[in-house]
């Protein structure tokens, strides 16, 4: 009789457990360089997710009720991930002790969405500050991206990941072309 219940109680929770919170794909692009700037310059990459909320996109279905979605990928690692290939492929190496550094802040990282059953509207925004130290001084650099889409319908998942890729996507660009940030590592790393 106990395993009975026990099983019927399995299944009733089963059951009424919530469906799993929908998540986008994130997955930045870095820009590789064909070219190496500096040969075996060394230093340290750190990042830091400094957003107020984890989440990636806001939902607003204008029924009083704001969705968050969070990213299937941790966003901070992601985009430490990407900027540490670009660096790479320019000639730069990452060490544990460098006394060269450079550090990755990400301040936003978001899409809105405003939709409903016949249109939506997405204004996407990334921040990234990010700041090149050596023992004889520091370049800070802010990279902001934006992008506003609209389209018929409501927003699926896949096109509100596509536009916080592309966001994300123009930023790494941002950083790759800097040619101050560049010129900077390229004379002091």
């Amino acid at each position: 009789m106990r395993k009975l219940v026990l099983a019927a109680s399995v299944a009733l929770l089963t059951a009424c457990s919530s469906p799993q919170q929908e998540q986008l794909n994130f997955m930045p692009q870095p820009v590789l360089s064909n070219s190496n700037l500096v040969q075996n310059a060394n230093f340290t990459l750190t990042s830091k997710d400094v957003r107020s909320a984890q989440y990636v996109a806001l939902i607003d279905s204008g029924r009083s009720n704001i969705e968050p979605i969070h990213s299937r990928q941790n966003v901070r690692i992601s985009i430490e991930n990407a900027l540490l290939e670009q660096f790479q492929s320019q000639g730069f190496n990452s060490t544990v002790n460098s006394e060269n550094s450079v550090s990755v802040e990400i301040q936003e990282a978001l899409v809105s969405v405003k939709h409903s059953v016949m249109a939506n509207e997405m204004d996407g925004k990334v921040v990234l500050e990010i700041t090149a130290e050596t023992p004889k001084g520091k370049l800070v650099k802010t990279y902001t991206g934006t992008a506003k889409r609209n389209g018929a319908l409501s927003a699926s998942d896949d096109e509100i990941g596509m536009v916080l890729n592309d966001v994300t996507n123009l930023v790494l660009k941002e950083v790759a072309n800097d040619r101050e940030l560049k010129d900077y590592m390229q004379e002091r790393f």
